[in-house]
C-alpha cells in the first residue's frame, strides 16, 4: 500500500488534509468581521452608489443602487463556499445582546456563480434597517464540500455612518442608467410628428444622462414610418420624425456634432402592427462601442453604422 498505511487510514490522512486547505469544508463555520475590522466603504458617483463591507474569509458584502433602480444586496465570493441551493436569511444579534430573539426574514437562492447571493429591494431594504438597528443579517447555506453550514454574517459596526453619506449618493443620481435609455423608442400616431409630454420625459432624461458620461460619442438617431401610403411620403415623414427628436435633443443643450440623423421610411418594419412602426429610435454609442451592418429595430438599432 501507498506509504505503508492502511487504507483506512489513507483516507482518514486524505480528510484531514482537504480540511486544512478547502474552505468551508467543516471547519469554515461562520465568516464574519469583529469590531477590530470591521468596515465600510462607499463607491460613489451619479451613475452608481455602492456600500462594500469586507467578510474576512468569504469575500465581500454590497448594497447597491444604479441610476434608475431601486436598492440591491448581494454577497460575492471568488471561492465557491456554499452550496448552490436554497439558503436561509436571519437578522441576528451580535454577541454583546444576549437575549434578542434572531429575525427570519426569509430564504434566499445560493448560486454557483461569483456572485452568490442577490437579493431584491424589499430584502435589501430590510438588511439595511437591521443593520442601522445594531443586528447582524445572517446567510446559512451548507458547505460545498461537505455539506456542514456555512454561515455569513454582515457586521454592523461603522455601517451607520457610511449610510448616511451613500443616502446623499443616491439623492444625487441619475434618472436612468445607460441600460435604460442606451437603446430608446418614440411612438408616433399616423401621420403625425409631434412629441408628447411622455416623449419629452424621455428626452429630459437622455440629455441629463449624456451631460454626464462623457465616454458617448454618437447618438443615431432613427426616424421610420409604416408602411402605409407611398414610399416618398413615409421617407419623408420619417426624417421629420427623426429631426423633430434630434431638434429636442439640441434645443436642451447636446452638442449637434454628436447626433447621426438617418431616415429610414417603411424599410424596417419591427411588426406587422402599423402602430409599431411609426417611430424614431435613439441609440447612444459609446467608446470602444463599433457594431458593424445592423439592422435598425424598434430599439434603437440602425442599418448600416
Amino acid at each position: 500500500m501507498a506509504l505503508g498505511l492502511p487504507r483506512k487510514s489513507l483516507n482518514m490522512l486524505a480528510t484531514l488534509v482537504l480540511g486544512l486547505f478547502l474552505p468551508g469544508s467543516g471547519q469554515a463555520g461562520s465568516y464574519g468581521a469583529g469590531i477590530s475590522n470591521s468596515q465600510w466603504y462607499l463607491a460613489e458617483s451619479v451613475f452608481e452608489c455602492s456600500l462594500v463591507h469586507e467578510v474576512p474569509g468569504y469575500g465581500r458584502a454590497i448594497f447597491r443602487r444604479r441610476a434608475g433602480e431601486d436598492l440591491s444586496f448581494f454577497l460575492e465570493s471568488e471561492s465557491r463556499l456554499m452550496r448552490p441551493g436554497r439558503g436561509s436569511l436571519v437578522v441576528e444579534a451580535p454577541a454583546w445582546r444576549p437575549g434578542v430573539a434572531p429575525r427570519p426574514v426569509g430564504a434566499v437562492n445560493v448560486s454557483e456563480g461569483r456572485r452568490q447571493v442577490s437579493l431584491e429591494t424589499r430584502q435589501a431594504v430590510i438588511l439595511a434597517q437591521s443593520l442601522l438597528d445594531g443586528m447582524r443579517p445572517t446567510v446559512t447555506r451548507a458547505s460545498w464540500y461537505d455539506g456542514s453550514p456555512v454561515r455569513v454574517q454582515v457586521s454592523n459596526i461603522n455601517f451607520n455612518g457610511q449610510y448616511q453619506r451613500y443616502r446623499s449618493c443616491a439623492a444625487n443620481l441619475l434618472p436612468v442608467n445607460i441600460d435604460q435609455i442606451g437603446r430608446s423608442r418614440i411612438v408616433f400616431a399616423s401621420g403625425s410628428k409631434t412629441l408628447s409630454e411622455t416623449d419629452m420625459n424621455l428626452l429630459d432624461d437622455i440629455v441629463a444622462y449624456l451631460g454626464a458620461d462623457i465616454t458617448v460619442e454618437r447618438v443615431f438617431v432613427d426616424g421610420h414610418s409604416d408602411s402605409i401610403g407611398s414610399r416618398i411620403d413615409n421617407r419623408a415623414l420619417s426624417e421629420d420624425r427623426a429631426n423633430v427628436v434630434a431638434d429636442y435633443l439640441k434645443s436642451r443643450g447636446v452638442d449637434p456634432d454628436l447626433i447621426t440623423v438617418r431616415a429610414h421610411g417603411d424599410q424596417y418594419p419591427v411588426s406587422r402592427r402599423a402602430a409599431d412602426n411609426r417611430r424614431t429610435t435613439i441609440r447612444l454609442q459609446r467608446e470602444g462601442e463599433r457594431p458593424g451592418f445592423q439592422q435598425a429595430n424598434g430599439y434603437g438599432g440602425s442599418s448600416a453604422g
